[in-house]
């Protein structure tokens, strides 16, 4: 899958101790934005991260279209 040369370039990330700490970092203080700070599921907290996010990133939402299907199964 890897060509030998990004195989060796993983190998001697994989030994970095900057990275593993900048990666238990990132670990440390990641946020689930379904989850409020009381530990409770929230699904409109993540909506509203999303579209909070999509602002911040400028992306423009698309109008909305609705799904027509006579036979929706989950």
């Amino acid at each position: 899958m890897f060509t030998s040369a990004a195989e060796k370039e993983y190998q001697e990330l994989a030994k970095s101790e900057s990275l593993r700490r900048d990666m238990e970092t990132v670990r440390r203080n990641r946020h689930n934005p379904f989850i409020r700070k009381d530990g409770s599921v929230d699904a409109d907290a993540y909506i509203t991260f999303v579209t909070e996010f999509n602002e911040f990133i400028g992306h423009k939402p698309r109008p909305f279209r609705q799904i027509v299907d006579k036979d929706m199964r989950l």
